[in-house]
């Protein structure tokens, strides 16, 4: 028979138990970062907006602090953020900047680096770095911690992914592909002409044919310059490996795509995804959350991820498009700027990120047991594909080499050009273009056309 001292004391070490796991039920505090000034913002129209808005409502009720978001096209973001900043600034407090506009604002010195607003401020260690574009290195002209500063920070860490209609392909017994070559025999059962179709990609003229074929592109080893970061900008486009690749692209959007690949667009390709009539598609994950909306997908809770699917030889790629939090040196109200950082990448609200279909940007989070949660059953899939992701076109010049490789992609795809020829001629425009800023450059021998 037990004692009355044994018996309170299980009952004191129950209630302490107990205590501590209710504890651990609740979510932590969010970070205090007391009265602050009304910032102003300048955001895209994109379809991660919804959880960043979430987020920012959330911040205004537990502060008292106030944002105002001034919500833009994606191009009329980078016109209003040039605007403000080359006449000075102060219109905005923190710019939100595409990954490849961040270069031109870095080499123009538009930017407050962060520890110029307070010494004290330091990323948290669990804040994923996205291949680094958040800093800059004056000296290499060149997105690295090693000597650079740190300007940024990622507020949206996008990549494509391979979304699959997991019960259509259960049903005609196709197991979720990892290779290029599982693609295409895929296609072969999931394809119905004038109904379905086995995978769809971007292939329109411009940043979309050149963002959906650099991941393939990167998962096979292939470059386009050869060692940017340490000056050598010899062009490596026109590659025996980059023509296999390119060729594959193209086989795989003719083979398993709808009419007309070559004018396929971001928006066409969510809306066969949610409509059902493509049953696998490469799309970025910010819209995710869009697909599991009953009200706007026919689709919802049917789709899942894996990272692109990889050639025979190589592995799964993923260029990185994500979107960085930048405070313009013009900004009249600095440290309200620095104090929604710190309190935006903090783990509560990084998590209340993620409960509203956002892409949270620390490791913590995303391996957290909201990756159990159904909605998002993207998250480990999500991690594999950051494990090989890098940052491509992180040279001033990012944006002519992209507008050059957006037409020449697309040429090849709808028959203008050979592959061999398509990647020639934009190996020898973006060489020229490198001359003309007095680069140290050449270009690989010509492919057979």
């Amino acid at each position: 028979m037990m004692s009355i001292q044994s018996i309170l004391r299980m009952t004191a070490a129950a209630a302490l138990l107990a205590t501590a796991l209710h504890a651990q039920a609740q979510p932590k505090p969010f970070v205090d970062v007391g009265k602050q000034d009304t910032i102003t913002i300048l955001a895209p129209s994109a379809p991660w907006l919804p959880a960043f808005t979430s987020l920012v409502e959330q911040y205004e009720a537990q502060t008292g602090n106030k944002i105002k978001l001034d919500v833009n096209p994606f191009g009329g973001v980078l016109d209003k953020a040039r605007n403000d900043v080359r006449g000075g600034g102060g219109t905005y407090d923190v710019v939100l900047l595409d990954t490849q506009w961040t270069i031109e604002m870095y080499e123009g010195g538009f930017l407050t680096p962060l520890k110029d607003i307070d010494a004290s401020f330091e990323m948290p260690k669990e804040v994923l770095s996205y291949g680094d574009s958040g800093y800059w290195n004056e000296a290499k002209r060149w997105r690295t911690p090693n000597g650079g500063k740190l300007m940024a920070f990622t507020v949206l860490g996008n990549v494509p992914m391979w979304y699959y209609r997991a019960d259509a392909l259960k049903e005609a017994g196709v197991t979720p592909p990892r290779t290029v070559a599982e693609v295409l025999a895929s296609c072969e059962k999931l394809t119905k002409p004038g109904t379905t179709y086995g995978a769809v990609m971007r292939g329109e003229r411009g940043n979309g044919i050149r963002y959906e074929w650099m991941q393939w592109m990167s998962g096979r080893g292939g470059t386009v310059v050869k060692d940017p970061e340490n000056g050598d900008y010899t062009v490596t486009l026109n590659s025996p490996v980059n023509k296999m690749v390119l060729d594959q692209f193209i086989e795989v959007a003719k083979k398993c795509g709808a009419p007309n690949p070559g004018a396929i667009s971001q928006g066409e390709v969510i809306q066969l995804l949610a409509t059902g009539k493509a049953l696998q598609g490469q799309l970025v994950l910010a819209a995710w959350a869009g697909l599991q909306d009953p009200k706007k997908s026919a689709v919802a809770g049917k789709l899942d991820v894996l990272p692109i699917p990889r050639m025979a030889d190589g592995q799964h790629g993923a260029v990185i498009g994500n979107w960085n939090y930048a405070v313009p040196k013009g900004a009249k109200n600095k440290k309200a700027a620095l104090a929604f950082a710190r309190w935006f990448l903090s783990q509560p609200a990084q998590y209340a990120y993620g409960k509203a279909g956002g892409i949270p940007v620390r490791s913590d989070v995303l391996s957290s047991d909201l990756a159990k949660e159904p909605m998002n059953r993207w998250m480990p899939a999500y991690l594999e594909a950051l494990k090989t992701a890098k940052q491509e076109l992180g040279y001033q010049e990012g944006a002519q080499v992209e507008a050059v490789l957006g037409l020449k992609l697309n040429q090849a795809l709808i028959g203008e050009l050979s592959s061999g020829r398509a990647l020639n001629q934009a190996a020898q425009e973006i060489k020229a273009i490198f001359e003309k800023n007095g680069r140290k450059t050449g270009v690989g021998a010509a492919l057979a056309e």
